[in-house]
């Protein structure tokens, strides 16, 4: 059990986690899971880690890109940029691709795209590759005291 699962078992919100075999060659951690649960890449979430100066969460649909700009302003600072790989293992207690906004060593200030809203339930890691939890935006917002702000670049069209 990772600690993302804990946090959520802890806060007795309603979940659900999704299982699927990692293929180490893929190349989006995030579009892996779609593909593999066989759901909407709009409703699965990457948490991205970003250096403000101090180290913060992002978690944007997979099939967009994080805009920095407003993920500072969503963040009440000047400036944001990516963190290093290295900080944000560090900083969460997991690897890269499997980095899940719940249960992270150090609560790191958040930011959720407001497109969550649009969707009853949304995907975001549980902490390993290859394992999803599927919960309401609200709940995640709540466990992570996220705000919500348009954070997600354009989508990419496929």
């Amino acid at each position: 059990m990772t600690p993302a699962i804990e946090a959520a078992k802890r806060a007795a919100i309603a979940f659900r986690l999704h299982e699927y075999q990692h293929d180490p060659a893929a190349v989006s951690y995030g579009e892996e899971a779609a593909q593999a649960l066989g759901v909407d890449a709009a409703r699965v979430f990457k948490t991205l880690v970003v250096a403000t100066p101090a180290l913060a969460v992002a978690m944007v649909p997979v099939d967009g890109m994080l805009n920095l700009k407003n993920a500072a302003r969503a963040l009440a600072v000047k400036k944001a940029d990516m963190a290093e790989q290295r900080a944000a293992e560090r900083a969460t207690g997991y690897v890269v691709g499997g980095i899940s906004p719940l249960g992270q060593k150090k609560r790191l200030p958040a930011v959720l795209d407001e497109s969550a809203l649009a969707f009853e339930t949304v995907f975001v890691s549980a902490g390993r590759r290859g394992l999803e939890i599927e919960l309401s935006p609200r709940d995640l917002a709540a466990l992570t005291g996220a705000v919500i702000a348009p954070v997600a670049a354009v989508q990419r069209r496929r």
